[in-house]
């Protein structure tokens, strides 16, 4: 029988990396809610909005599609953005619009509609807390802010973007202190999560671990 997995976190932690294995090896569906706050800041920068103008962003948000395919793209409003809201900008971006008692009601909503018909891996900072409270399997994802920044900047530079791991570490350490001290859904472990320290362990290591955990 289908269930429900939380994967929770910081910024970097792999989550979206193991959510969409985890995803394949079970057959289930792979949801990145991150990926919908990174599609918001990216058409917002793109459209001149004021990140921190809740009502216009909200505004917009009314009038956007995100579309997310089996396969890991990833399509605003009909085209396909899976690298461009990778980018550190949309990063903090994201962290920016994310911080909306408002903006996450919206994607929230159409989070939960999604996750009723069970199945689904989601991954981001609230979902063992506030988007799927009875998932069935909970994980919090975390590993060090230098590791974090050691895997964000081999990306970057596998994608051919310009990186400095030192700046991508700070920006990690703040992006951090905004998702645990913003007012609406801060960042958090669930009372009933367990805690996976991937500081040390390869992706294989981690998918394996998160298996041994899945309900009989």
């Amino acid at each position: 029988m289908a269930i429900n997995i939380a994967l929770d976190g910081p910024s970097a932690a792999g989550k979206s990396t193991i959510a969409k294995l985890l995803a394949k090896k079970l057959n289930y569906v792979h949801l990145d809610t991150g990926a919908m706050y990174r599609c918001v800041a990216y058409k917002a920068i793109h459209n001149g909005i004021d990140l921190g103008d809740e009502d216009l962003v909200c505004e917009m948000i009314l009038k956007t599609e995100i579309d997310m395919k089996s396969d890991g793209s990833i399509y605003l409003d009909g085209v396909r953005i899976t690298n461009e809201i990778r980018t550190d900008e949309i990063s903090m971006g994201a962290s920016k619009v994310s911080a909306h008692k408002r903006v996450r009601e919206l994607l929230v909503a159409q989070q939960q509609k999604m996750a009723l018909q069970k199945g689904y891996i989601m991954d981001g900072r609230d979902i063992g807390t506030v988007v799927l409270p009875d998932a069935e399997l909970k994980i919090y994802m975390t590993a060090s802010a230098v590791a974090r920044a050691k895997r964000r900047h081999l990306e970057n530079l596998s994608k051919g973007f310009d990186s400095d791991l030192n700046q991508i570490i700070q920006e990690i350490e703040q992006r951090d202190y905004q998702d645990t001290h913003r007012e609406h859904s801060p960042l958090k472990k669930a009372d009933d999560a367990v805690v996976l320290d991937t500081s040390d362990l390869t992706i294989d290591e981690v998918v394996t671990k998160i298996e041994e955990l899945l309900p009989l």
